[in-house]
C-alpha cells in the first residue's frame, strides 16, 4: 500500500487509514485472511471505503465519517447492519460478514459486507435492472411491527416523509436562495398533501431512500446491485423510484450523469410495476415523487448551511462539514447543490413532472 500525502480536508492519510482499519480488525478477530488492502476513491459525504483482498471472497470495509440517521457511532453500526442484512435477502445488495465496534482506532467503527465487482451504472440502458433491484427489496415481507427496529417504520410513512421535509425546509432562511428560487420551492411543499389515499402504494415496505444511480453497480451478468445501504427503512415504495430516477438523482454521480427523457422515466415506472405487479397507484407514486425531490431540495439547503462548519472532533453523529471529504468531492457536490437550487433547473423538474403525469395517465404501448 503505497504512502502519499494526506488529501486535503481528509482526517487520515491512505496509509493511516490502513493501519487504523487493521488494528480494528484484529481487535474485532477478521483480521485472519486479509492479504492485502486498497482504499478506495472518496466519492460519498458519509463514508470511506476500502477493498479488503481476501479468501474466499473479497470484502468491502465501510468506515462512516457521520451518520446521516444522527446516531451515535454504535447505533449507526446496528443501524446499517440491518440495513445489508435485509436488504441483501432480494439478491440485488451485498452481504454483511461482520461490524468493527467503534473504538480507538476507528472511533466510528465500520462494517464488512461482500465486494461487489462491477460496473457504474449507465443511464437509460440500466434503469431496467435499477427498477428489478428495487422491486426485490419492495417485494420482501414486512415483519411485524415489534420485528423491524432498528429500521425506522413510522405508523404514517406519509406523514413522517412530511415532517422530515419541513424540519429541514428550516435551512432555507439559511442557503442564500434567490428569492424566485424560494417561492417555487414555498409552492411545491405547500402543493404537498397532507394526507395519501389509502393503497398498496401507500403500504409501508422496505426502502432504500437512497436509491440514487449512483449507488448501484452493474455485474456481469447484467443484474444492478444496490451497494450503498444506510437509510433503509419501511416506508413508501414511490420514494425510492422517485430517487432511482429524479434529475437531482439522475445528475448527481458523475460516473453516472444522465439527463432522462420523461418517456424513459416512465419506462422505468411501468418497468418496476411489471416486476412487482403494483398497479393502479399512479397519483400514489408520483406525489411521493414531489416529497423526494423536496427532500433532495431541502438536503441541499441543509448541506449549504452546514458544509462551513468544524467537523465534529467528538465524531457523534451527523456531521456535513467538508472537512471530511477531499476538496474535489466538496467541489462537485457544491457545483450540483448550486444547480439544483437554481430556478432553471427547479422549471426543469416541475416542467418534466407534469410531462411524466401525463405519460403514466396514459395507457402503455408495447
Amino acid at each position: 500500500m503505497p504512502d502519499t500525502a494526506p488529501r486535503p480536508g481528509s482526517p487520515q492519510t491512505p496509509s493511516s487509514l490502513c493501519r487504523s482499519l487493521a488494528m480494528a480488525l484484529a481487535r474485532a478477530g477478521h483480521d485472519a485472511d486479509i492479504q492485502a488492502m486498497h482504499p478506495m476513491a472518496d466519492t460519498g459525504l458519509a463514508h470511506l471505503h476500502v477493498w479488503l483482498e481476501r479468501a474466499p471472497i473479497d470484502w468491502v470495509a465501510r468506515l462512516p465519517k457521520q451518520s446521516q440517521m444522527r446516531l451515535d457511532p454504535a447505533a449507526n453500526l446496528a443501524y446499517q447492519a440491518a440495513c445489508f442484512e435485509r436488504a441483501s435477502q432480494g439478491g440485488h445488495a451485498p452481504s454483511l460478514h461482520g461490524i468493527l465496534p467503534p473504538g480507538p482506532a476507528l472511533p466510528r467503527g465500520g462494517l464488512l459486507v461482500s465486494a461487489i465487482r462491477g460496473r457504474p451504472a449507465r443511464l437509460p440502458e440500466d434503469l431496467p435492472a435499477i427498477a428489478e433491484a428495487l422491486a426485490s427489496f419492495h417485494a420482501l415481507d414486512v415483519p411485524d411491527a415489534e420485528a423491524r427496529p432498528p429500521l425506522l417504520s413510522p405508523a404514517d410513512p406519509w406523514a413522517a416523509m412530511l415532517e422530515e421535509v419541513r424540519d429541514q425546509a428550516r435551512f432555507l432562511d439559511l442557503a442564500g436562495l434567490e428569492a424566485d428560487a424560494r417561492a417555487l420551492i414555498e409552492a411545491e411543499l405547500a402543493a404537498l398533501p397532507e394526507r395519501l389515499p389509502a393503497g398498496p402504494g401507500a403500504e409501508p415496505r422496505l426502502i432504500s431512500f437512497d436509491a440514487h444511480p449512483g449507488n448501484f453497480l452493474v455485474t456481469e451478468s447484467g443484474g444492478a446491485v444496490l451497494v450503498d445501504l444506510e437509510k433503509c427503512r419501511y416506508g413508501l415504495v414511490g420514494f425510492d423510484l422517485a430517487h432511482a430516477s429524479l434529475y437531482t438523482s439522475t445528475t448527481w454521480d458523475l460516473q453516472s450523469r444522465t439527463e432522462l427523457l420523461a418517456a424513459e422515466v416512465a419506462a422505468f415506472y411501468r418497468h418496476w410495476i411489471a416486476a412487482t405487479g403494483v398497479d393502479g397507484d399512479i397519483a400514489t407514486l408520483l406525489a411521493s415523487r414531489r416529497a423526494m425531490w423536496l427532500w433532495s431540495l431541502t438536503w441541499c439547503a441543509k448541506w449549504r448551511a452546514s458544509s462551513l462548519r468544524s467537523r465534529d472532533a467528538q465524531a457523534r453523529g451527523e456531521d456535513w462539514s467538508a472537512e471530511l471529504s477531499d476538496d474535489a468531492l466538496i467541489a462537485h457536490v457544491r457545483d450540483r447543490v448550486d444547480h439544483y437550487l437554481s430556478v432553471a433547473a427547479i422549471e426543469h423538474v416541475r416542467h418534466e413532472s407534469r410531462v411524466l403525469a401525463g405519460l403514466l395517465a396514459a395507457p402503455a404501448h408495447d
